[in-house]
């Protein structure tokens, strides 16, 4: 049975929330591979043991820390054998079934066993796992339960590689506290990169210790002439660990040569005129440029991608490159020339916006498309010649377009972006003449001109953002609104429980 065609067959009077249960095979979202229910259940008690590979505790003592809140239960986690209990069991004999991050998990009388071939898929075993409890074990002060788990087996393994949700930290900055909260909100629908936008006209949030003043002054305002802020080197190294242990590699942004007003601003040298402009808390785009025949220019990017580097494990840095409108396309193909080897030589794949594609993207640079229509000429040839392509398109997948006119935050500059709109394509076939095989993977950016809070971010981004996790996780054939919107329903209880405000879209059967 194929969990994403479950529910369709309803009839439209039929299609209430109440035809998909939260805690059923049914209700998973992104929607498995497969899902079988069956057989006997297994219940959760206060004898309940977490089994865990030897070496292998994190994903162990992760679930742990979310169960024992709501079920008020002791659950150990132990590395010692045993067939009871909530098993995880990586099996490396199974690279060909399960990949690098799928999973199996199989529930029955006497156990829950998860088993992935690398911890990346007990990871996500794991959310689904949560998702096949009632939603009350999101809660975090105890709650009576009955804890039970349906017998079945679910066989997953993601569609697309990379999976990624944007957050925009500069318009507006956002703590450390509100960005590990935003992370633990995206950690159950199984996206695997979180792309931090650092840098913008707006504010420079990530201190650089040989170019001090870009924090120290570049991060003192946002959006509106509010303080801005910035993170220490240590408090990036700790949202960077912090993600990775929610399983989120992080993908860091430094947008150049344009969108670069903060670092204009503190360090006149970068200026072809040697005058700092006064700091920017507008929200226009396309004003700004590195001095691209100062050479100064290039120590300075050498340095920023350098330290940057350093502090981040995944293997990608993001340079930006969209919207450089006060940069003639001569010279903004010389400065992509020049940087793109830098980032390579401090050992990360290069990611830029699809704007890259209109210069020259070096052998193994990524373009992320933010466009509308998938028919652009550079892009669909940049994706036949080879370069893989992320899909941003602002149409579908940006999180901080309103969902309608009566939505009271966000932009509509790319329309009007109802929870439909934003699930209801299909990433293979969006670039128009181009491979399949040239989409490396989604991405939902959630810029914040107009977003202040974390409540902002939550709403904007909630329902819309298990949708795009869904594009990235789940295969083609289970791609189907009428049975998702269901599914999607049953998370909203869930939400509730975590605090979650999110929007009521209209077209969804909310309880």
């Amino acid at each position: 049975m194929v969990a994403g065609a479950l529910g369709a067959c309803a009839s439209p009077g039929e299609e209430t929330a109440a035809a998909v249960t939260p805690g059923a095979y049914d209700a998973v979202v992104p929607a498995p591979v497969s899902a079988e229910p069956g057989g006997a259940a297994y219940a959760i008690t206060a004898d309940t043991v977490i089994r865990v590979p030897a070496g292998e505790r994190a994903t162990g003592d992760y679930l742990a820390g979310l169960l024992r809140p709501s079920t008020g239960y002791p659950l150990p986690v132990t590395e010692g054998g045993g067939t009871d209990g909530i098993r995880l069991a990586l099996d490396g004999a199974a690279a060909g079934t399960f990949g690098d991050e799928g999973y199996r998990l199989e529930a029955g009388a006497g156990a829950v066993t998860i088993t992935a071939y690398r911890p990346a898929g007990l990871f996500y075993g794991v959310q689904t796992l949560r998702q096949l409890l009632p939603p009350a074990v999101e809660a975090r002060t105890v709650r009576p339960g009955p804890w039970t788990v349906a017998g079945g087996t679910i066989t997953d393994r993601p569609r697309y590689a990379y999976r990624g949700a944007m957050l925009d930290v500069a318009r507006h900055f956002f703590t450390v506290a509100e960005v590990k909260r935003y992370i633990d909100d995206l950690a159950p629908y199984k996206l695997n990169r979180l792309h931090l936008h650092l840098s913008d006209d707006q504010g420079w949030r990530i201190a650089i210790g040989s170019w001090p003043r870009l924090a120290e002054y570049g991060g003192t305002t946002e959006v509106g002439g509010g303080d801005g802020g910035s993170y220490t080197q240590a408090q990036y190294t700790e949202l960077v660990a912090y993600a990775a242990s929610r399983g989120l590699t992080v993908v860091p942004e430094i947008d150049m040569p344009g969108h670069t007003g903060a670092a204009l601003s503190s360090y006149a040298e970068l200026n072809c005129d040697g005058r700092a402009p006064r700091l920017y808390t507008g929200i226009r785009v396309g004003f700004t440029s590195l001095c691209i025949p100062l050479e100064r220019t290039y120590d300075f990017v050498d340095d920023v991608v350098r330290e940057i580097a350093a502090l981040t494990p995944g293997p990608y840095l993001h340079i930006g490159g969209d919207e450089a409108d006060a940069t003639s396309p001569a010279d903004y193909a010389a400065f992509m020339d020049r940087v793109q080897p830098v980032v390579a030589r401090y050992g990360k794949t290069v990611l830029a916006w699809h704007q890259i594609t209109g210069a020259h993207p070096a052998s193994g640079t990524i373009a992320q498309y933010w466009g509308r229509t998938g028919t652009e000429a550079d892009v669909v040839a940049a994706a036949n010649a080879g370069t893989k392509v992320i899909l941003s398109p602002a149409t579908r997948l940006y999180l901080d377009m309103q969902y309608d006119r009566r939505t009271k935050i966000g932009l509509h500059w790319a329309g009007y972006v109802s929870v439909e709109t934003s699930y209801d394509w299909d990433p293979a076939g969006f670039l128009q003449g181009a491979p399949e095989s040239a989409v490396a993977g989604v991405e939902a950016p959630l810029w914040t001109e107009t977003l202040e809070t974390l409540a902002d971010l939550e709403y904007m981004a909630f329902p819309r953002i298990a949708g795009a996790a869904e594009l990235g996780w789940s295969p083609a054939e289970t791609h189907d609104w009428d049975a998702y919107r269901l599914r999607l329903a049953a998370q909203g209880p869930r939400w509730t429980e975590q605090g979650i405000g999110y929007y009521r879209a209209p077209e969804v059967p909310w309880e």
